[in-house]
């Protein structure tokens, strides 16, 4: 059933299910009326703590056995006395021994008895005093599990969906990892929400495109939508490593010693030359929207630089194409947890997520704004829909200047050539720097000052006609505001936040479990330019976005480069920039050649995503500008950090 349908027939029936069976939801403190927040009656010392091994009906380890993966759970004793059933929060991820979960890195603990003491983050401190199961599910592999990881494929994907399956009365479950003892799921009623950052997300966005039934919503944080793009873009390699090495990385110590086949199909499926294999077909959960039954709410930093935005670009792009049920919050963060960046309101905001889209409770959170976006650190803004209404894609053409690779940028199409030279030692905060001054490394163009402010919601798309001397080039493209600002410094360490000493505690603790957690601050950088949006490509994809081919020198190419999604206002005062280089340093690895090229400026346009449109752009590149000191040196956040090949909270490399 579309999650459209689904959608439109719950709210009707919401009002008859909580006349019916009153007392399945509701709590004390709202029994008069219909509910509207689930309340901690519950408690969580005397919660039920269990493992199970799910059945996931793969055989990865080849040991002639069908994969067990463990699920341990956390769950109220109360429900399950008076025989209610609950929903279940789920977070299935590769982590929860090798490398740990959250801002401090927590790790599971158990008992003598192998329950868990710890689960990590703060889901089930919260929630099961509020009436929810949590169950936090090792990927196969990993910590308690059979199998092999696969890195996004069939076995990391079946891991999940065959736990829904089991809450679901689908699948078979055993009390030990090798024992016939069966367990029930008697105590749930299916409904399942998944939530998890980074490799966790991605997991929550592979189940989703498999439409498994009982699944209601996911909550995918810095998510990955398609392998592929984690490791390269239009061909263009992003790391120095490739799946197989991530793999390893995960692995437990047993999973290590048998897995070495399946190390060996990852390594083959997954060449370094850039080029699409069947591999990566089925890492796409991108080709799969139309299964997704499951309302999404997506978090990202948009200035993640482990997790691109593209991936969340192209994946909200497909889920609204298919009519999906659609919340998205957008940070000026790196590869951040909204916990650490705006932990109240993200509490808040999940709780009444879960309790409408797992309780059924009419609270009105379907009704806020869909998007919230940070315009300076601590500051959002919400948009109704997002893109907002009136986005519009606009051609921006470059034109030459009067000094060479200093150029402009307007609509009206320009005319002539622009040349550049890769230099791989060099990076965008090093082209944005010296924007207004003649370098061999990169061609640049610029709008005058605007005289209003112009809004990009959305993906751009950068289109350059270039000539190579050389048979293999990169291209990067960005875009860039020129003016000054003070914004979050994804390049730091922390990627936009400083980790305090001091706690705030969010749900309920027992001895082995704290609900209380680090708090943070925004680690802000006054910069003069903001690089928020770009792209690289193999110049010899210019064909295939997924077969490289060698390029012919004195050749003229066309080739279409993706940016990543983002929401950016320009102000009023500042200048909007697109530079188009080689290299980007550290984001994305130099071809065999050092190439010059020649940009033909007549076939070289920029398509981006304005709110009013061309018009807008008009308006805002006329008239008379706020006036802004002119800058000797500029000076922005940082170089990008490139060495983060894990998607996760680990900092590697």
């Amino acid at each position: 059933m579309p999650t459209r349908t689904r959608f439109t027939t719950w709210r009707p029936l919401a009002t008859v299910i909580v006349a019916v069976l009153m007392a399945a939801f509701l709590t004390p403190a709202v029994a008069h009326g219909a509910p509207r927040e689930s309340r901690p009656v519950y408690s969580y010392t005397n919660a039920i703590r269990e493992a199970v091994w799910v059945d996931t009906g793969l055989d990865g380890d080849g040991d002639g056995k069908t994969d067990r993966v463990a699920a341990d759970i956390v769950r109220p004793r109360e429900p399950a006395r008076q025989h209610r059933k609950i929903p279940v929060i789920m977070d299935a991820s590769p982590y929860y021994s090798c490398c740990g979960r959250g801002n401090e890195s927590q790790k599971k603990t158990y008992d003598a008895a192998g329950h868990v003491v710890q689960m990590p983050l703060f889901y089930d401190n919260y929630f099961v005093p509020r009436g929810y199961a949590f169950v936090g599910v090792d990927l196969a592999g990993t910590n308690r599990s059979d199998g092999c990881v696969d890195v996004g494929g069939r076995s990391d994907i079946r891991s999940a969906k065959a736990v829904i399956d089991w809450l679901n009365g689908r699948g078979k479950a055993y009390t030990t990892r090798t024992g016939n003892t069966r367990a029930k799921a008697d105590w749930t009623n299916g409904r399942t929400g998944m939530i998890g950052k980074s490799w966790d997300a991605t997991i929550a966005n592979g189940v989703a495109a498999t439409g498994v039934k009982g699944l209601r919503t996911i909550v995918p944080i810095s998510g990955i939508s398609s392998w592929y793009d984690y490791y390269f873009q239009q061909g263009a390699d992003l790391y120095d490593s490739g799946p197989d090495w991530l793999s390893d990385y995960v692995d437990s110590p047993d999973a290590r010693a048998r897995c070495a086949a399946v190390q060996r199909r990852i390594a083959d499926g997954a060449p370094r030359t850039g080029d699409w294999t069947p591999f990566w077909t089925e890492r796409d959960y991108v080709k799969d929207a139309a299964k997704v039954r499951a309302s999404v709410f997506l978090v990202h930093g948009m200035q993640d630089l482990n997790v691109r935005t593209k991936h969340l670009g192209q994946w909200w792009d497909a889920l609204a194409r298919h009519g999906v049920e659609r919340k998205i919050w957008l940070s000026q963060t790196g590869h951040v947890d909204p916990f650490d960046y705006r932990r109240g309101a993200w509490v808040d905001t999940l709780h009444r997520w879960f309790d409408h889209e797992l309780l059924g409770y009419d609270n009105g959170v379907d009704r806020e704004p869909m998007a919230d976006i940070e315009r300076h650190p601590g500051q959002w803004a919400t948009s109704t829909v997002w893109p907002p209404r009136g986005t519009a894609a606009t051609t921006l053409r470059p034109a030459a200047g009067t000094q060479a690779g200093v150029g402009t940028l307007g609509l009206t199409p320009g005319s002539g050539t622009e040349t550049l030279t890769d230099d791989p030692s060099h990076s965008e905060t090093d082209w944005a720097a010296r924007i207004d001054t003649p370098t061999s490394d990169k061609a640049g163009f610029v709008t005058r000052p605007l005289s209003h402010d112009l809004r990009l919601s959305g993906s751009s798309k950068v289109t350059v006609t270039a000539t190579p001397t050389t048979a293999t080039a990169h291209l990067s493209a960005v875009l860039v505001d020129l003016g000054p600002d003070t914004i979050r410094d994804y390049a730091d360490g922390g990627e936009g936040i400083t980790t305090l000493t001091d706690r705030s505690c969010w749900g309920a603790s027992t001895p082995g479990d704290s609900a209380c957690f680090k708090n943070t601050a925004a680690k802000t950088a006054d910069v003069d330019y903001t690089v928020f949006s770009r792209g690289w490509a193999d110049l010899g994809t210019y064909a295939s976005p997924g077969k490289g081919v060698p390029l012919t020198p004195g050749k003229a190419y066309t080739i279409t480069v993706d940016l990543a999604a983002t929401d950016h206002v320009v102000p009023a005062g500042h200048r909007l920039a697109l530079i188009v280089a080689g290299t980007d340093k550290d984001l994305v690895d130099p071809p065999a050649d050092k190439p010059t090229l020649t940009l033909d400026l007549s076939r070289t346009s920029a398509r981006v995503p304005l709110l009013g449109g061309a018009p807008a752009f008009a308006r805002a590149t006329s008239g008379t500008a706020p006036t802004i000191a002119p800058l000797t040196r500029p000076t922005g956040v940082g170089d990008p950090r490139g060495a983060l090949r894990v998607p996760g909270d680990a900092r590697v490399g």
